[in-house]
């Protein structure tokens, strides 16, 4: 396993539909988004093998829900990480939405 040099840093890419977290200045993982009006519906998030077990993915899906906190939006977890992680993390349950077979028709639709 590699320790990171570097404090690792998030980025939200809008054009890219995703938060990245960097590491050196290198993208090692992110979580993918699409927004649904006033909701943002994280679908997939991974982290690099080899940084795997240090905390990046918490850090990577707080940092970008307490983004969506600031935005105003609201959160629907798709993703299993991210729902496994507002599970743990009870302070953003006041921003999130459930996962209903209507965001999932309008998710798979919105990625073809």
């Amino acid at each position: 396993m590699t320790q990171p040099s570097a404090a690792p840093t998030v980025e939200r890419r809008d054009n890219r539909h995703r938060y990245e977290i960097l590491v050196d200045g290198k993208r090692v993982g992110l979580t993918a988004y699409r927004d649904r009006g006033e909701q943002r519906v994280f679908y997939h998030t991974e982290v690099d093998d080899a940084l795997a077990g240090q905390g990046l993915a918490a850090q990577l899906v707080h940092e970008a829900l307490t983004d969506v906190r600031r935005s105003g939006k609201r959160v629907v977890p798709v993703c299993p990480y991210v729902a496994k992680y507002l599970a743990r993390h009870g302070e953003f349950s006041d921003i999130t939405d459930p996962v209903t077979p209507e965001v999932l028709q309008w998710l798979d639709t919105e990625l073809g």
